[in-house]
C-alpha cells in the first residue's frame, strides 16, 4: 500500500512540475528572418523566398500571398507557429503585432483657421 502511495506521491510531483523555457529555439527559420521580420515582415519574407528558406513550408495557393499583401504580420506568426509552436518568439511577434495594429489607426488632423483664432 505505501509502494503504492510512493509511486502516486512521485507521479503527482512529476505532473506538477512546471518547467518554462526560455531558450531563444531556431528550427528551420534563421535567427535573422526571426530579427528581421519584427521590423520589416513583407521584405523578410521576400528574402527568406528567394534563398529557399520558406520551401519546407510548403507556401503553396493564392492564400499566402494574400496575407503576404494584405496581413503579413499574421503570415510570420502562422510561419513561426509551424516551425516552433508556442516559444518566445512566437509572443514577442504576437506582441509586436498588436502593437502595430493598435497604433496603427492614430491619424494627425490638420487645424482650420477657425480653430486657430479661437
Amino acid at each position: 500500500m505505501s509502494a503504492g502511495l510512493a509511486v502516486l506521491a512521485e507521479a503527482m510531483q512529476h505532473t506538477a512540475q512546471f518547467n518554462l523555457n526560455l531558450a531563444f529555439v531556431i528550427n528551420r527559420l534563421p535567427l535573422w528572418f526571426l530579427v528581421f521580420a519584427l521590423f520589416l515582415p513583407r521584405i523578410a519574407m521576400v528574402v527568406a523566398w528567394v534563398q529557399g528558406v520558406l520551401l519546407p513550408f510548403h507556401l503553396i495557393g493564392i492564400i499566402p500571398p494574400l496575407f503576404w499583401l494584405f496581413l503579413p504580420r499574421i503570415l510570420v506568426l502562422y510561419l513561426i507557429y509551424v516551425d516552433q509552436g508556442l516559444t518566445l518568439w512566437f509572443l514577442v511577434h504576437l506582441v509586436v503585432a498588436i502593437l502595430v495594429w493598435g497604433g496603427g489607426g492614430h491619424q494627425m488632423r490638420r487645424r482650420s483657421r477657425r480653430e486657430y483664432q479661437g
